[in-house]
């Protein structure tokens, strides 16, 4: 069952990784479509009116640029659970993919309120002087994702101590 659930994760992470760049390019040919969603989930408080299709433009290409550094992570993430469903457990290469997911997910919470940020900026930046925005969001969801980023990096450091302590057993029998 263990060896299901790794199949399953990894190729829900192969999935992501092949649908998220379409969509991206979906959303590029369809800018009304990313400007509805912008305004829907951005919240933030800026005449939506005056947002030209260039401020649209580069707030696709920043929250394309956003993507990217989750992707990879996710790409570090599938290839380690494709080594769990073959059984590989306590590798070194296990361990590094784990690492470098977890390094991407530490960039991510980082870029994600930096990301905001740039877009409050860009989306505001027509506006007359005094109502321009600079919105600044640190919460609790960047705080959770850095957790989990030293879960993971705790994790990638037992399978080196667990890769040492197999390679010692196979030397004794």
């Amino acid at each position: 069952m263990k060896h299901t659930l790794s199949l399953l994760i990894s190729w829900g992470c192969t999935l992501v990784l092949y649908v998220t760049p379409l969509v991206a390019l979906y959303f590029l040919l369809n800018i009304d479509l990313f400007y509805n969603l912008a305004k829907n989930n951005l919240h933030l408080a800026i005449q939506w009116s005056t947002v030209s299709q260039i401020q649209l433009y580069s707030l696709w290409f920043f929250t394309v640029l956003s993507l990217a550094v989750s992707l990879m992570g996710i790409y570090f993430l599938r290839r380690a659970f494709t080594h769990f469903s073959k059984g590989e457990f306590f590798t070194i290469s296990n361990s590094r993919d784990l690492r470098k997911f977890s390094i991407f997910l530490l960039i991510q919470a980082v870029i994600s309120p930096l990301h905001f940020t740039i877009s409050s900026l860009l989306l505001s930046i027509n506006h007359p002087a005094g109502e321009k925005i600079l919105a600044i969001s640190f919460g609790s969801n960047e705080i959770k994702i850095i957790i989990l980023a030293i879960i993971f990096w705790v994790i990638s450091d037992l399978l080196v101590k667990a890769n040492i302590l197999e390679n010692e057993n196979k030397q004794f029998i």
